[in-house]
C-alpha cells in the first residue's frame, strides 16, 4: 500500500498525505534556441546578439525578420522554415515585451530596425476581462515542463506563436465570477500584423478558431494547450490547496464555485469536471490537455470545473453545486446542457445531478417534514432540505462517472479509516455551530445517535443512510451515463466474494450502475480519469455525444 493511497483516501496524518504526492509539475525555463539561415534566420541571429541595446531596438531587428518571414509565406504558405522563422521572432516580441514591461496596447512603440524605424502596437480586446493589461503574457517556449499531471505536450502546428496568459490583476473572479479563480493560465496565440512601417501585435484564442488570416491567406493557427496548464500547476501548487480542502474544509478560502477554464461560447457544449476526494480541478490536466488537442472536441465542446472542500459531506456540495448551477443558469441562460464528468466522491456528487430524491432521504435521516422539525437556526433547515431533499437538474445531457463509489468502500470503516474520519476536517463552521441538526436526527445503523456532523469519509462507509438510500433511488430517465472503472489489472469478483475486482480504493460493486450505456473496466488505479485508456473513452463518449445529440 504506497503513500498515494494514505493520502488521497486521507488514512494518515497530513505529513504522511504531503510526503507521498508525487509533484503535479515542474517548469524549468530555458533559453530559446532558433538555427535558420534564411533571411529572416539571419535577422532573428543578429537580434539575439543586441541584448545591450535596448528592448525597443531588438524588438526592431525581430520584425525585421517578421516581416521577411511574412513575405516568404505570402508565396509559399506551406514553407515550414519560414514559419518557424516567424512563429520564433514573434515569441520574441512578447518575450521582450513582457521582460521590459512595455504598454504597446497603451500607445505605439518606437522601434528602430536594419533599414527603417517600426511602429508596433497591440490590438486591445474592448472586453474588461481580456485587455492585456491584466495579463502577463508568456511564450510557451520559455519553458519545458516534467512531472505527474504532464503527460503529454498537446502542440498544435500552424502560424503564431504559443503563449501563456498569466492575470496580474490580484483577484480574476472579482472583474468575471467565473473566472478559473483568483490566477488565471491561459493559452494563446501571438501574431503580428505588418502594413508598410506599422506592425501591429494580435492575440487569439485557439479555442475558438482553427485558423488565422494574414494578408489575405488562410493559415492553421499554432497552439499549445499543455504549457498553461502545466505552469499553473508548477506556480500554484495545487496539492496544498487540495489537502487543506481535505483537512481544514472551513478554512477553503474560495468557498465551493463553478467556473469556466476558458471564454464561454454559447455554441460549444460545457463539460463539467466534478473533482474527488482530496482532490481538485488540478487533477483532470492529463484529460484536459489531451481532449484540447483533439480538434472535434475542442470546436464543439468547453471545459467547466466545480471545485469544493473534500473534507464537508458529499451531500452539502452536491446542494453547493446545485446553487452554482442556478447561478450560471442565470448568467448563461442560452448555454447548451451539459455533459458532467465525475471522478471518484465526485461521481457520488453527479449522481445527485440526475436523481429525484423526494422525501426518502429526509425521513431516512429526521421523523418530521422540514417545516415541523424544530431546528435552531432557519438557516440549519435550509440547508439541510436542500441537501436531502432535490430534484434532478434538466440542464444534464450526459454522466460519465469515472471510479465512482456510489456505494461507498469498505476501506472506510477499518482502522485506518476511522482513523482518517477522526483527523479530516469536518464541517465545523457549515452549521454555525447550530447541533440541533444532529440532535434531531434519527439514531445511526448502529442505534446511536450522531455526535459529530459526518464528514467525507464518514461519507464512504457503506451503511451511512443516506449512501445507502441513494443508491436505492432511480435515476431520472432520459439521461445516458457510462462508467469507466479500474481493476488495476488484477480483476476479482464484481460482488463482495473475495478477492474482490476494486481500483485499490473503491471495488467494483460500488462502482457499478445497471443501466449504464456503457461499462468499461481498465487496468488503472483508482485514478481511471487520468489514465491513457480512461481518457480515449471520455473522448469516445463525447463524440457519441455529439452524434446522438
Amino acid at each position: 500500500m504506497n503513500n498515494r493511497f494514505f493520502s488521497c483516501t486521507v488514512i494518515a496524518l497530513a505529513t504522511v498525505a504531503l510526503a507521498g504526492c508525487n509533484t503535479y509539475s515542474i517548469a524549468t525555463q530555458k533559453r530559446p534556441v532558433h538555427r535558420s539561415s534564411t533571411v529572416a534566420g539571419q535577422y532573428i541571429d543578429r537580434a539575439g546578439k543586441r541584448d545591450g541595446s535596448g528592448p525597443e531596438a531588438q524588438i526592431g531587428i525581430y520584425l525585421d525578420a517578421a516581416a521577411a518571414a511574412t513575405k516568404v509565406l505570402a508565396n509559399a504558405p506551406s514553407e515550414v522554415q519560414a514559419r518557424a522563422d516567424y512563429n520564433f521572432a514573434v515569441a520574441r516580441i512578447f518575450d521582450i515585451i513582457d521582460a521590459a514591461g512595455l504598454k504597446p496596447w497603451s500607445a505605439p512603440l518606437r522601434c528602430p530596425g536594419a533599414t527603417h524605424e517600426w511602429f508596433l502596437s497591440l490590438k486591445s480586446n474592448s472586453q474588461p476581462d481580456q485587455s492585456p493589461a491584466h495579463y502577463q503574457l508568456v511564450p510557451a517556449d520559455r519553458y519545458s515542463f516534467k512531472g505527474r499531471l504532464v503527460v503529454e505536450q498537446a502542440d498544435k502546428e500552424g502560424v503564431g506563436a504559443a503563449l501563456v496568459a498569466k492575470s496580474k490583476v490580484p483577484d480574476a473572479t472579482k472583474i468575471d465570477p467565473f473566472a478559473q479563480g483568483k490566477h488565471v493560465y491561459y493559452g494563446i496565440t501571438g501574431l503580428v500584423d505588418i502594413l508598410g512601417v506599422n506592425a501591429t501585435l494580435r492575440v487569439v484564442d485557439p479555442l475558438a478558431q482553427e485558423t488565422v488570416v494574414m494578408q489575405g491567406r488562410t493559415y492553421p493557427l499554432a497552439a499549445n494547450f499543455t504549457a498553461p496548464i502545466a505552469l499553473a500547476l508548477a506556480e500554484l501548487k495545487p496539492r496544498k490547496r487540495e489537502l487543506r480542502g481535505l483537512f481544514k474544509p472551513d478554512e477553503f478560502t474560495s468557498g465551493p464555485r463553478l467556473a469556466r477554464l476558458q471564454p464561454y461560447d454559447p455554441k460549444k457544449i460545457p463539460i463539467l469536471c466534478i473533482h474527488g476526494l482530496g482532490d481538485s480541478q488540478a487533477t483532470w490536466a492529463p484529460m484536459i490537455e489531451s481532449l484540447r488537442a483533439d480538434p472535434v472536441i475542442r470546436q464543439n465542446y468547453q471545459i467547466w470545473f466545480f471545485s469544493y472542500a473534500s473534507g464537508y459531506p458529499y451531500p452539502a456540495s452536491a446542494a453547493f453545486l446545485r446553487t452554482q448551477l442556478d447561478l450560471i443558469n442565470a448568467r448563461y441562460p442560452d448555454h447548451k446542457r451539459i455533459v458532467v464528468i465525475g471522478h471518484s466522491m465526485g461521481g457520488m456528487i453527479s449522481r445527485t445531478l440526475m436523481t429525484d430524491s423526494g422525501m426518502k432521504l429526509w425521513y431516512a435521516t429526521y421523523e418530521k417534514p422540514p417545516a415541523e422539525t424544530p431546528f435552531a437556526e432557519e438557516s440549519t433547515r435550509q440547508l439541510m432540505a436542500k441537501a436531502l431533499i432535490f430534484e434532478h437538474r434538466p440542464e444534464i445531457s450526459r454522466v460519465i462517472f469515472a471510479s465512482p463509489s456510489h456505494r461507498g468502500a469498505d476501506m472506510a470503516t477499518n482502522f485506518f479509516g476511522r482513523l482518517g474520519s477522526k483527523i479530516i476536517g469536518g464541517p465545523r463552521n457549515l452549521l454555525m455551530g447550530d447541533t440541533s441538526a444532529l440532535d434531531l436526527a434519527r439514531p445511526g445503523s448502529s442505534g446511536s445517535q450522531l455526535k459529530k456532523m459526518p464528514n467525507s469519509i464518514d461519507f464512504l462507509d457503506p451503511d451511512n443512510r443516506f449512501v445507502r438510500n441513494l443508491a436505492e433511488l432511480p435515476l431520472a430517465p432520459g439521461i445516458p451515463y457510462h462508467t469507466i472503472i479500474g481493476d488495476r489489472g488484477k480483476g476479482g469478483n464484481k460482488d463482495r466474494t473475495p478477492p474482490v475486482s476494486s481500483d485499490g480504493i473503491v471495488p467494483y460493486w460500488s462502482s457499478h450502475l445497471d443501466g449504464a450505456q456503457s461499462e468499461l473496466i481498465i487496468p488503472s488505479g483508482h485514478w481511471s480519469n487520468q489514465h491513457p485508456r480512461g481518457i480515449a473513452e471520455v473522448n469516445r463518449i463525447l463524440r457519441l455525444h455529439l452524434e446522438e445529440d
